[in-house]
């Protein structure tokens, strides 16, 4: 399985982080590795002293698929999750001013806590969700899938014309803004609507 991040999807986060918004999706990958499951412990990578919380609606592809029309795109999910993800900050600048990838700073062990999975069916609009992340029991994330520049239809359109689906990938979808670091002792606790999805501790 693949994890395919979505990059700058909502307009509030790509200016808080001063980046253009784009018109159409911005996409990279992480590896499976990359998964913290089961509200475990995140620890605390020795090689940055900067990591960023991102908070993500995810979703699960249940088919194999290319070629994908948009029309058809709710077809190859029919699970929800949240996840988080993690970016090594100091990192990531370093290679952006070199002009080279950026996968060092988002694609390490363990940068993409993931949730338990829940049936689209008991969301309701899922153009209209709720996500948020409270850190320390104090919300610093907090934005809706209506505001996201590209829906879950279009991105699996768009990123099908590239990349093939297989079943049990996942696609994070994007973060509303309010990005901030992490330290050692931190508690994040994120949720859909009101129903919390996970909560771990920062190691």
């Amino acid at each position: 399985m693949k994890i395919i991040c979505i990059g700058r999807n909502y307009i509030d986060h790509a200016k808080e982080l001063n980046n253009p918004v784009p018109s159409e999706p911005v996409f990279f990958m992480k590896p499976e590795t990359a998964l913290l499951k089961n509200n475990r412990d995140f620890f605390y990578p020795g090689f940055s002293n900067d990591i960023h919380h991102e908070v993500e609606l995810v979703v699960r592809i249940n088919k194999i698929g290319v070629h994908i029309q948009e029309k058809f795109a709710h077809t190859y999910y029919d699970e929800i999750g949240l996840g988080i993800d993690f970016t090594a900050r100091d990192l990531q600048a370093k290679q952006k001013k070199k002009g080279l990838p950026w996968e060092i700073a988002k694609a390490f062990d363990y940068s993409a806590p993931i949730s338990k999975f829940i049936s689209k069916t008991e969301l309701g609009d899922l153009n209209h969700l709720q996500l948020s992340l409270k850190k320390n029991g104090n919300l610093v994330q907090n934005g809706s899938t209506a505001d996201m520049i590209f829906s879950i239809d279009k991105i699996i359109a768009y990123v099908s014309q590239y990349v093939s689906f297989k079943i049990g990938d996942l696609i994070y979808t994007g973060t509303p803004a309010g990005v901030g670091p992490v330290k050692i002792g931190d508690q994040l606790t994120g949720y859909i609507d009101d129903r919390e999805m996970f909560s771990f501790k920062i190691k």
